[in-house]
């Protein structure tokens, strides 16, 4: 598989599979116990059909949409994900020339391999940071205060972590951050010269937001089930939200709500946005999909708070059947993941831009000039 020849997110995946160690691919598209709920998160867009209008005389579209404060270009975006550099040195700014370049907006991981510093200043493309309650209050306070400086346009706090998923891929594949060689993965690394000299011979791996915080205070990254475990506050309630909603003062989504109650506990908080998300299928398994949960979401909150579809995303009619439903956005991780670990910035460009590129069409085929055409009356239940 080569770049020129990817035109889906399958492509893109198997383009990552032949450039990435095995555990290393695994981590990014594994799930959690027996990866129900990850299957499930794409295989719940087809309950439903589109029905397009025809002889609408659309000429041009215009995909624009405001989310969490940004103007957008088109109403998808990149999610935020951890150990981005892991694979592929481009990382993060990977994401914020794509972001930049087709006028969508990326989210960078409390997690994450490059700087809250290094990515505010890189360009001005529209972003945000996924944060966590910490058991340490002041580095929580530290990143709100350094993201306010790099000039975010807005916080994630990420609810749905409290403990790490039961992800028994990476049980199975050895996988380890730093990478480690063991007697399994030996034959992978060595089959993968291209990712492990890049490895090796580039800057080494750090986790630059929260490095002399793990255990111990060492500066060494440590691993994400570690950091998880060890650093983040397992009990984090509705005032931990409310509290940190004050302390940022601006644009502010909680990601991670999947039922009608919390939907509403957001507005009452003062979030301004929810994103509907299971983490992509790594941690509860057996919960239900995100888009399976967006029309309840929408009857009960709808018009109160911007309600984002996050997850499953892998075609342009996954998004407008959210839209068409009344979704404000739509975002996910694995649709740029692939495309970075098998290319870097060319792969996330053209995946993003293949995706950009389907929505058009199929809003000129949908017979809609501008995501306000799109209705309710547009979907259809599938007939089993």
């Amino acid at each position: 598989m080569r770049l020129k020849n990817c035109y889906r997110t399958s492509d893109f995946r198997q383009l990552a599979k032949q450039r990435l160690p095995s555990p290393i691919f695994h981590y990014i598209d594994g799930g959690s116990d027996d990866e129900v709920t990850l299957a499930r998160n794409t295989s719940a867009f087809d309950t439903v059909d589109l029905v397009p209008n025809v002889l609408a005389g659309v000429s041009d579209v215009d995909l624009s949409v405001s989310v969490l404060g940004q103007s957008l270009d088109m109403p998808l975006f990149m999610a935020p994900t951890a150990m981005q550099r892991l694979f592929h040195h481009d990382g993060e700014l990977a994401l914020a020339r794509a972001a930049d370049e087709y006028g969508t907006m990326f989210g960078i991981s409390t997690i994450g391999t490059r700087s809250i510093e290094e990515v505010g200043a890189y360009n001005s493309a529209a972003k945000f940071f996924q944060i966590y309650v910490h058991h340490d209050q002041s580095l929580t306070s530290d990143l709100i205060a350094r993201c306010k400086a790099s000039n975010f346009g807005a916080l994630a706090l990420t609810v749905d972590t409290v403990v790490a998923g039961n992800r028994e891929r990476d049980y199975l594949t050895g996988f380890t951050t730093p990478p480690k060689l063991t007697p399994r993965s030996l034959l992978s690394f060595a089959a993968h010269l291209r990712w492990t000299f890049n490895y090796l011979l580039r800057d080494s791996l750090d986790l630059p937001n929260v490095s002399g915080f793990g255990k111990n205070g060492k500066s060494a990254p440590p691993s994400v089930i570690e950091y998880i475990n060890t650093q983040m506050k397992g009990s984090i309630s509705w005032d931990d939200a409310a509290a940190m909603i004050e302390e940022w003062g601006g644009p502010f989504a909680i990601k991670g709500v999947m039922s009608v109650d919390d939907a509403r506990r957001c507005v009452d908080i003062g979030a301004s946005a929810i994103m509907i998300s299971n983490h992509g299928g790594r941690q509860l398994d057996g919960s239900r999909a995100p888009f399976d949960q967006l029309q309840e979401i929408l009857d009960a909150v709808g018009g109160d708070i911007e309600v984002i579809v996050d997850g499953g995303i892998r075609r342009g009619t996954h998004v407008l059947k959210a839209m068409a439903m009344g979704a404000t956005a739509c975002s996910g991780g694995r649709m740029y993941l692939y495309a970075l670990a098998g290319a870097g910035y060319p792969g996330v460009a053209r995946a993003i831009a293949l995706l950009r590129d389907e929505l058009v069409r199929d809003m000129k085929l949908m017979g809609c000039s501008s995501l306000r055409d799109l209705k309710p009356s547009m979907l259809a239940e599938r007939r089993a």
